[in-house]
């Protein structure tokens, strides 16, 4: 059957439908289903510091699929005469050493702790405040940056982020006015703010840290509550995407993810790259020039710093 529409053209060289624009633009793209990712945590909150490797894997390959929102919990206001936590057995400051000791050895994410029976922290709202400030006044990627530099800081290198000065030079070596937003933080404003994160953690339903909730634009949802591998965090999200199979996003390379994070430890170099403990040096050598960082210890891990 003849069809007239049909007709091979010499000088544009088509054989189909006439009137066929030459080039025109289109757009395959399928509106995505946006999904929001609330991470409701604490900056003392050690079960938030072990789980670092595994969630930064999930957001380094999925991340595309959904924004990350952090949201302060509030776990400390402040030590009184009561239980704080009777579960763990932590009714006083000394108490959490030996737990988050604990917590470090089977982590891997190293835990000194021992500041909580010399100088203990009173109080996580501090550290939360500075960390709403940053994030309203310099955005969601410094403060976050603040947040690992603060537990860095906190865990591994025993230092007391309910002080001002301590959390003075963090902002400092972000490159900001440590001063000013610390003065900030301690206002008004920086406890509204805190108190604005606290109203979400109660509206969603957290009740411990750290707990992950993934929304959809249906307002459907999945909570994942406390530290759980990777392909749990994966099966959510493809629950909330209604989705079978995701594909995940090619890894950056050790030296850019380096570069961006100054410092990792050897835990979430294997995590990242799926390295074997006993693989993680020959790793290293082969993906970093030896003048790129420098191989330091704590705590009987190994961690890394970018040099400049």
């Amino acid at each position: 059957m003849k069809n007239n529409n049909m007709i091979c053209d010499l000088e544009t060289g088509v054989c189909g439908p006439a009137g066929e624009a030459e080039m025109e633009i289109i757009d395959f793209n399928q509106p995505e289903k946006l999904v929001t990712l609330y991470y409701v945590t604490d900056p003392i909150c050690s079960h938030c510091w072990a789980i670092e490797p595994v969630l930064r894997r999930f957001v380094e390959q999925y991340g595309d699929h959904f924004n990350f929102q952090t949201v302060m919990g509030g776990l400390l206001e402040k030590w009184h005469d009561g239980p704080i936590d009777p579960a763990n057995g932590i009714y006083k400051p000394a108490d959490v050493a030996g737990h988050w000791r604990e917590v470090g050895e089977h982590s891997r994410m190293p835990i000194d702790g021992s500041l909580m029976i010399d100088n203990p922290v009173q109080s996580s709202y501090p550290a939360s405040r500075v960390f709403k400030v940053l994030e309203k006044k310099h955005g969601a990627a410094t403060a976050n940056e603040y947040l690992r530099r603060a537990r860095e800081a906190l865990f591994a290198f025993n230092q007391n982020i309910s002080d001002s000065a301590v959390n003075i030079e963090i902002v400092n070596q972000l490159g900001l006015d440590g001063k000013a937003v610390v003065d900030e933080a301690e206002q008004t404003i920086g406890q509204q703010l805190l108190n604005e994160d606290f109203a979400l953690s109660r509206k969603l339903g957290a009740r411990g840290f750290p707990t992950i909730i993934m929304i959809n634009e249906e307002n459907k949802g999945v909570k994942i509550v406390g530290g759980r591998p990777i392909e749990s965090y994966v099966d959510g999200l493809k629950q909330v995407l209604d989705v079978e199979e995701l594909k995940p996003k090619q890894l950056p390379s050790l030296s850019s993810l380096l570069e961006k994070e100054k410092l990792l430890f050897s835990k979430e170099i294997e995590v990242l790259y799926d390295v074997a403990p006993a693989n993680i040096t020959s790793f290293i050598e082969k993906e970093l020039s030896p003048t790129r960082y420098e191989a330091k210890e704590v705590l009987g891990e190994t961690y890394l710093t970018a040099t400049n």
